[in-house]
């Protein structure tokens, strides 16, 4: 999963969760991330994921786009890029994956451990005997 946060204009604070490719963003009401700042086309973007090199920025055609203040109209996305566009800025980053609890796990392993201090007491009692 990755997730956007919005740095500046309107939605300054916003975090968008991206789950689907590509993802659009513009002016438009059809995209997937809609933005009514100040410079911004109606289809200003679009993000892929492309599965041997990764996650990469496709601007149209003479829509302006800079990562980390470089000029471009297509570049390979790293985690933390700062995307500007129009009067827009937001950071791209890797969401932190989703652990699943381990309970079940746990809870197993305690058992297992008094199982087998039960049979050690149970042996020394035995041998003492």
């Amino acid at each position: 999963m990755i997730q956007l946060k919005t740095l500046s204009g309107k939605m300054a604070g916003n975090l968008q969760v991206i789950r689907r490719f590509p993802f659009r963003i513009g002016r438009a009401s059809g995209n997937d991330l809609t933005m009514e700042d100040a410079g911004v086309w109606d289809n200003h973007l679009t993000l892929e994921f492309q599965k041997n090199s990764g996650f990469h920025l496709q601007t149209t055609a003479e829509a302006f786009v800079a990562i980390n203040t470089e000029s471009t109209q297509s570049a390979r996305l790293r985690n933390g890029d700062i995307i500007s566009f129009g009067s827009a800025k937001i950071q791209f980053w890797i969401a932190p994956p989703h652990q699943r609890g381990l309970h079940l796990r746990e809870l197993s392993v305690w058992l297992l451990l008094t199982a087998v201090t039960a049979f050690q007491f149970f042996l020394i009692y035995r041998l003492l005997k």
